[in-house]
């Protein structure tokens, strides 16, 4: 188990070293920064003095040497839109991100893995095939386009909740809905197909063989062995879902991560940005790692993998 949990380490950091590059190089080959931050009227000498301020006049590895450098410190800098500390900054915003996607990830698993598990059991019935239906119909509905027609409904006409802001947990209601919602077809789909292969496995053959309740078969020996490639897809889900925030937040205008780094992003306030960018990466990277873990505890023939 330790020779497996250093080769996960091992990776994950990699991966997280490889991301921080391509970011950086991104942003910092998609234009001039200086002239960017100087505007469009700056004298040269202007420009210049804008470039030797934050150091962009040095070379790219040494401004990637310098920012890592206080990334490993949680020092990301200053923002040149906001004028402070871009951690701060960050720090502000991250936990109303965190908490709509772990409110839109539970809703989605509370649903999708019951449904999954009843569609496998009834499989070839009108429920499995009402089942497969709503998989197809859920990926296919943008999350902009739901939003908008979940304030219209709720919001508008009924007035049971609240069209924008964060305040209180009323208004997450109706963001955690639209951000669960794209999730909830895979983790259907897969729960039904890992149900399907497990029921028709030898041991379940046999513990119905020993006269077990068909609830005892379901839930006792079937569902837990269904859901373990479930796990490393919710930790998937939960990275996309801090990615798609970004529309969410802005569809509801919840001052969150994604409205922060959609701010960043029209502004051209890079450091705000690289930060965003590595946080969700590194937050996506460490749930892939723990959901590794939490797979090779479930079923041990992963750790020789």
């Amino acid at each position: 188990m330790l020779a497996f949990l250093l080769r996960r380490l091992a990776v994950a950091l990699s991966v997280v070293l490889t991301v921080s590059v391509i970011a950086f190089l991104l942003l910092h080959l998609s234009g001039d920064l200086a002239t960017d931050l100087a505007g469009p009227e700056a004298s040269p000498e202007q420009v210049a003095q804008v470039r030797a301020e934050y150091g962009l006049d040095q070379p790219l590895a040494v401004q990637y040497g310098h920012w890592l450098a206080g990334a490993v410190r949680f020092d990301f800098g200053q923002s040149f839109y906001f004028r402070e500390s871009v951690a701060s900054l960050v720090g502000g915003r991250i936990l109303i991100t965190l908490k709509l996607g772990a409110i839109a990830l539970g809703l989605a698993l509370l649903f999708a893995i019951p449904l999954g598990a009843l569609a496998a059991v009834k499989r070839g019935s009108w429920f499995d095939r009402a089942t497969l239906a709503f998989c197809a119909l859920g990926q296919a509905v943008p999350t902009f386009w739901l939003g908008l027609t979940l304030i219209i409904i709720f919001s508008v006409n009924l007035r049971w909740l609240p069209v924008s802001g964060n305040a209180t947990w009323s208004h997450y209601v109706l963001p955690s809905v639209a951000l669960g919602w794209y999730a909830i077809p895979a983790v259907m789909r897969l729960t039904r197909n890992g149900m399907l292969d497990v029921m028709a496995s030898d041991y379940i053959r046999t513990a119905r063989a020993k006269g077990l309740r068909p609830k005892t078969v379901i839930f006792k020996h079937a569902l837990r062995n269904a859901v373990v490639p479930v796990v490393a897809l919710a930790a998937v889900q939960f990275g996309f879902m801090l990615g798609g925030s970004i529309v969410v937040e802005a569809v509801f205008s919840m001052q969150g991560l994604g409205q922060l780094a959609w701010e960043a992003i029209g502004r051209k306030d890079f450091p705000v940005v690289q930060a965003i960018v590595m946080l969700l990466a590194t937050i996506y990277i460490l749930l892939t790692f723990l959901a590794d873990i939490l797979n090779a505890w479930l079923d041990p023939r992963i750790r020789v993998a």
